[in-house]
Parts: structure tokens; sequence; C-alpha cells
């Protein structure tokens, strides 16, 4: 049986199935689903959990073995079989429709893997799974839902976020929900239950070695060449990854490109300002940048943007710290290099 993940209260309180398979690719839904059946299972007595790792060489025989053989209190358990990939091969297809063709008693299996596509889906492991037991496959939400997910998440925890807030915080963790899930985390713990402002959740995040990154960015549109150069060797001295650095560089450089280009065909400062919901803290900086470079600049920027991504996957040769370092002072407004003389006669 195929169940949504929120009608999930519902259906353990009208009894537990023998089954589940939680399948999704997103780690802090997965977790809390599968503790959700973990949880209402240890309510009914279900003490005892053995946990298998299906990894290269995992002895199926293991699952039957252990299915088998009743505790010596016969306490009701849990059988947890991790599998990341969703393909059990020959070996474990044939443990998994044998052991869906005879449930042992006091037993429930859960089954997490990745995301299952169409054609497993379709497989006759699945399908003797699925007969007795319940599948519910795991769908994040999308980058439209994704603010209204977080204002949910919020409010859960007491916090009474703004729109400002919402829409800084869902930029930031670019569809991580669990790094959505460890800001408001550390949000509460700043500012206890009560209402959270863009200003607010800009300071908390902060201060996250993820983050730093953004500031390299303000700092670079502020014009602040030595302070580029000291952010960016420490973002790089904290082991943050140089496509990190990247993403949240180009990511500006797009947005200014178009900014800018909106500008040069008749649209007022404010009125791209807002149409592109840029906060009131970071607009002195996006100004400044719109001012030192033009629609056409940005967009050479971005060419070199692409550039830099080319050297960090391996496809040409080059220093990508190097260039990231040029690509920011450049965002700055530093000149790199002199330009030749004139001759005088």
């Amino acid at each position: 049986m195929k169940l949504d993940a929120r009608s999930l209260p519902v259906q353990i309180k009208k009894g537990l199935a023998p089954i589940y398979l939680v399948s999704g690719d997103d780690p802090l839904l997965v977790m809390e689903t599968v503790d959700a059946i973990r949880n209402h299972a240890r309510t009914l007595g279900y003490s005892e959990r053995e946990v298998f790792h299906v990894e290269r060489g995992f002895d199926w025989a293991s699952l039957s073995a252990s299915s088998n053989n009743l505790s010596l209190f016969a306490e009701q358990r849990i059988l947890e079989l991790r599998m990341p990939t969703g393909k059990p091969g020959d070996a474990g297809s044939k443990a998994l429709v044998a052991y869906a063709a005879d449930l042992p008693a006091d037993t429930l299996l859960i089954i997490i893997s990745g995301k299952l596509d169409q054609a497993q889906q379709r497989s006759k492991w699945f399908k003797a799974l699925d007969k007795p037991g319940v599948f519910i496959p795991i769908w994040p939400p999308t980058t439209q839902q994704l603010p209204g997910w977080i204002r949910q998440r919020m409010q859960g925890k007491g916090l009474q976020p703004d729109d400002m807030a919402v829409s800084l915080l869902a930029d930031r963790i670019e569809g991580n929900l669990m790094a959505a899930e460890q800001e408001m985390e550390k949000l509460l713990l700043l500012h206890q239950p009560g209402p959270i402002s863009a200003e607010q959740v800009a300071d908390a995040v902060a201060s996250s070695a993820r983050f730093d990154v953004f500031g390299l960015v303000d700092a670079a549109l502020n014009g602040e060449h030595a302070r580029c150069v000291r952010m960016l060797n420490g973002v790089r001295e904290e082991g943050v990854e140089a496509i990190l650095v990247l993403w949240a560089l180009s990511r500006e450089i797009r947005a200014l490109a178009q900014m800018a280009h909106a500008i040069e065909q008749g649209q007022s400062l404010d009125q791209v300002l807002t149409a592109h919901r840029v906060w009131d803290k970071r607009k002195p900086f996006v100004r400044q940048g719109l001012q030192r470079h033009n629609a056409r600049r940005w967009q050479q920027l971005l060419r070199r943007c692409a550039a830099v991504d080319r050297m960090i996957k391996g496809a040409t040769v080059g220093k990508p710290w190097d260039e990231l370092l040029e690509l920011t002072l450049i965002m700055a407004g530093a000149r790199l290099f002199a330009r030749p003389r004139r001759k005088t006669t």
C-alpha cells in the first residue's frame, strides 16, 4: 500500500503493518518518518531492535536467520534494513520475497532506501513487500513550496518569522532541509519563541562556516578589498569547498546582471530591488555593486564563473582558488592589472 508521509500518524494509530518501506533522498524527512514508525512501535512493546546495512558483500542470509531466531523472552522486535541504493540484487530480491511470503511473528521490518524509480517499483521484490506492507515515498518540498515548509516548521517550534526571514532562510539553505532544521534550532536557542526578523536570521547563519561565503559576497559588493582577501583565505582554511564559494559568487553575479539589465531597460533602482526581494540590510551593498559595474560587465564575470567551474571539475587546467580571489576582487572594484602607458612623443 502506498502512503503519503503526512498520513502516517493516522495509519499507525489504526495498527502497525508488518513491513514499512521508506524511500527518499532527503535525510531529514526520511529520518523523521522512520522515527515516527519506530517510536510508535516502542509504545506497543517492540523493545528489541536490530540494524542491517546493505553494502557490497552483504549476507542476506543474516536477515533470514535473524527473522527466524525468536528472542529468548519472545519480545516484539524491529528489524531495520538500510539499503541506500534501493537495489538488493538477485540474492536480496529472493530474500525479501521469501520474507514477505512467510512473515515472522512479533516482528516489524523497516526498510530505508534511496529514491526508488518506476522500474524498481515494478520489481518482484517490491511487489512482494508492497502486498502486506506500506510504501512511503518521501518527496521534499519544491522550490515554490520551501518557504511555506520553513514557515510551518518555525511556527511549530514557537518561532514567528516575518516574510523576509522566511525568504532569506530559504535562499541560504538552498533546498538542504537538514541545514534548515539546524538553523531553526539555533534561532530558537538564541532568541527563544517569538518574532524572528531577517536580520536575526542573517546574524544566526553568519556564525556557521557554511554561510561565511555570504559575508564574502557582501564584502566584495562593499568594495572591501583587504577584507575579501582575509575572508576568502579564512573559508579556505576552514575547509569550505571551492565549489560552494563559486556557487555563492555566481548566484550573486547572475542576480546583479539581471538587475543591471532591468535598470538599463528603464526600471528604477527601487523597483528592481523590490522585484528581486533584496532585504533592507543588503540594499546598500547591492546598490554599490550596480553602480560599480554595468550589465555587460556582470555578464563577463558570469562567464568567468563558468570558466572557474570547469577548473574545479578538472575539465580545464588552472588554480580555482586564485581565480576565485581575482573574481572577488574584480567584484569589489579592484584593478588587478595596470593599464599600459601610452608612449608620448
